[in-house]
């Protein structure tokens, strides 16, 4: 998968989706676009344990993937580095989801 479509269809389409598509989804001026650098080559096992979520359960348990994020900014501050949490409650900015202007029969 060549990196256009990798993120469109990890961040740009979800975006979109859910009307907040320009603020976030895009590196643009004005937008407000956290940033997830990724190491294409590195092989994990999914594990509950090794998720950042706040329940005890995760459907992809078990799975192989290769690649996976290892460093994660936010509003300019890194929040992980090397695949360990640094940031801290509040680094981060809720953004409510607004109305998506999207027509179901439009692809994204």
């Amino acid at each position: 998968m060549d990196p256009n479509r990798f993120v469109a269809l990890t961040s740009a389409n979800h975006a979109k989706l859910y009307g907040m598509y320009p603020q976030k989804g895009t590196i643009a001026i004005g937008s407000d676009a956290d940033l997830a650098l990724w190491d294409p080559n590195r092989n994990v096992t999914i594990t509950n344990d090794i998720l950042q979520q706040g329940c005890d359960y995760s459907p992809h348990e078990g799975l192989e993937v290769k690649g996976w994020p290892v460093h994660t900014i936010v509003r300019g501050k890194t929040v992980v580095k090397g695949g360990e949490v640094t940031g801290q409650k509040g680094d981060g900015k809720y953004l409510p989801q607004q109305k998506s202007n999207l027509v179901t029969s439009t692809p994204i």
